[in-house]
């Protein structure tokens, strides 16, 4: 790679894109305004510095973030690059220009990934808009997430056992085909294992399925223990379909000896044999970083989870921010500061530490962090404090039989002595029992009453229905005790939600990244190659909503119909 910027666009292109386009373009004013952004030199790393030129990475860059900002294919986007005239203009081509191969940014993405830099340009396009003013520290940020559905298809356990077993095949006859061959009887795989396997093909008796599923399991076996005997080639091992076909065989089969002395390989049983939690268990053999997840009762997907961080302030804070500076428009659009993904797996509460160091490491740390109720935590909420950020969001509510049921005593209903460590209850007994202890890796005290004041109290159905007959307390260390009390009450009044409701337009952006990029719909394998696609996608996104400030105002009220505009003059 020779390391230089965008290449100085030709006079007879600049002339007939100006013809056509008088007002520009989006990719024009991209190259008008944002050409400084694109050099190779970022993407110095992911090069050799022998061998043969390799094309402009950063040509490349800006072909992918205008392929994302009208969510094309890779030949879409190549061909656009070759008979398009804005993308020329925004490219520096001659307009005779043949344009690349659309595989050029297949290899691409691929170096981003495997040299972890998927967000390379991204970053760089956010120090340049913080360097124009854009992006400031100490604002605003909302940060919320949604489900990304996998490149693959959906499969059941049989069908992961039957495909894993192909997968493994089809990668060892082009690697190992004469090992292949000496293993196995390949005719009778070839028609077992030629096609993919498919659950509408499969049997439809239930005696034969689970045959079937036996039969999976012993090829799978088989070819295991050829690929791992003294005698076979180490490399074989190492190729990864055949190492996720040991990993998918361990999790969905057992192996047993009956009565007979003879083994049996059968469809491992969830009650009896149990099965991997979901962060560990493999969901197909072409995406090893695919997950099953499921949020609330609707949403049950298999792939990742995208975490977007966008600047935010409420309009009428932008227009006296505007007239204070004298500025004739309103200030900078709403950005996007980070992107995190990961797998489906990861709770959002276990996101929040990350999203706040990314901000903080690209200097542009929130003095405010708006987040919905799956983030935030008693410790979180003290540790971002601590940091600078105050963390808008709704604590989860108390989770105890009692405060459920709005009846009875709970929590709340206690008066807590921190020098004296004891507890009053509402009937005036005293805790007998203080107890520090260790829940899941972080810091409790466990609270216990004396059977003696519990049992023949008048208020004991109110309190407790344990078969021990006496109330137990569960309190956080005293700082987060309180700390949570205080933000459950303050979050109860009208000003906090008014205040919170600033965070409902993230969901405006989730919807903008699904129109304009299909952020929800995985395009590659893998969560790396994942993650430079939502890399992209969050470049292109800022992109969009810059041209949009170039052009018009993007905080411009909504429409309204003419029906409503008809209802608001009957009602004055």
């Amino acid at each position: 790679m020779r390391p230089g910027g965008l290449p100085p666009i030709p006079e007879q292109t600049v002339r007939t894109a100006r013809a056509a386009f008088p007002k520009g373009s989006l990719p024009m004013r991209v190259r008008d305004h944002l050409a400084e952004v694109f050099d190779d030199s970022l993407f110095a790393g992911a090069f050799p510095g022998r061998g043969a030129p390799a094309q402009s990475p950063a040509l490349l860059a800006l072909v992918t973030v205008l392929q994302f900002t009208e969510n094309l294919t890779d030949r879409q986007a190549a061909e656009a690059a070759r008979d398009r005239l804005s993308w020329k203009y925004a490219l520096g081509a001659e307009l005779s220009d043949t344009g690349f191969d659309f595989c050029a940014l297949s290899r691409f993405r691929a170096r981003l990934a495997g040299d972890g830099m998927e967000r390379v340009l991204f970053d760089r396009l956010l120090g340049h808009c913080r360097e124009a003013g854009l992006v400031k520290a100490g604002g605003k940020q909302r940060t919320d997430s949604t489900h990304v559905i996998s490149a693959v298809r959906d499969l059941n356990r049989t069908e992961l056992a039957g495909e894993s077993v192909r997968a493994a095949l089809e990668a060892l006859a082009v690697a190992a085909p004469s090992w292949l061959a000496g293993v196995i009887d390949v005719a009778e795989f070839a028609e077992r294992y030629g096609s993919r396997v498919d659950g509408w093909t499969m049997p439809s008796s239930k005696t034969k399925r689970e045959r079937l599923a036996q039969v999976f399991g012993q090829d799978a076996l088989a070819l295991c223990r050829a690929a791992w005997s003294p005698g076979a080639l180490v490399w074989i091992r190492e190729i990864e379909a055949v190492a996720l076909l040991r990993q998918v065989l361990v999790q969905t089969c057992t192996v047993r000896v009956d009565a007979r002395g003879r083994e049996v390989v059968s469809k491992r049983d969830a009650d009896n044999d149990g099965v991997p939690p979901g962060s560990t268990r493999l969901a197909s053999p072409y995406d090893p970083d695919a997950r099953w997840s499921a949020k609330g009762d609707d949403l049950f997907w298999c792939g990742y989870k995208i975490h977007l961080t966008e600047t935010c302030h409420a309009p009428a804070e932008a227009e006296a921010e505007a007239e204070a500076e004298g500025c004739l428009r309103v200030p900078a659009p709403n950005l996007i500061t980070d992107v995190h993904t990961t797998d489906a797996t990861v709770p959002d509460v276990k996101a929040t530490e990350q999203i706040q160091k990314n901000l903080t490491e690209r200097e542009v740390k929130p003095a405010e962090h708006y987040l919905d109720s799956g983030y935030p935590s008693a410790d979180l909420i003290t540790a971002a404090a601590g940091q600078g950020i105050t963390m808008v969001t709704p604590l989860l509510a108390d989770h105890s039989p009692q405060a459920k049921a709005a009846e009875g005593f709970d929590k709340s209903a206690f008066q807590i002595d921190w020098k004296a460590r004891q507890v009053r209850c509402p009937e005036g007994s005293t805790s007998t029992g203080w107890y520090p202890v260790t829940q899941h890796g972080r810091d409790a005290i466990v609270i216990d009453f004396a059977r003696a004041d519990c049992r023949p109290c008048p208020s004991r159905t109110k309190c407790t229905s344990s078969a021990r007959g006496t109330r137990m307390l569960t309190l956080r260390p005293r700082e987060l005790h309180e700390r949570t009390a205080a933000a459950r009450a303050e979050q109860d009044t009208e000003s906090w939600r008014t205040k919170y409701a600033l965070r409902a337009g993230v969901e405006g952006t989730v919807n903008q990244a699904l129109d304009v990029t299909g952020i929800r719909r995985a395009r590659y394998r893998s969560l790396p190659k994942v993650r430079v696609q939502h890399a992209f996608s969050a470049t292109a996104l800022n992109v969009v909503r810059l041209d949009a400030w170039w052009t018009t105002d993007p905080l411009r009220k909504p429409r309204t119909s003419r029906l409503e505009r008809l209802s608001y003059r009957l009602a004055d």
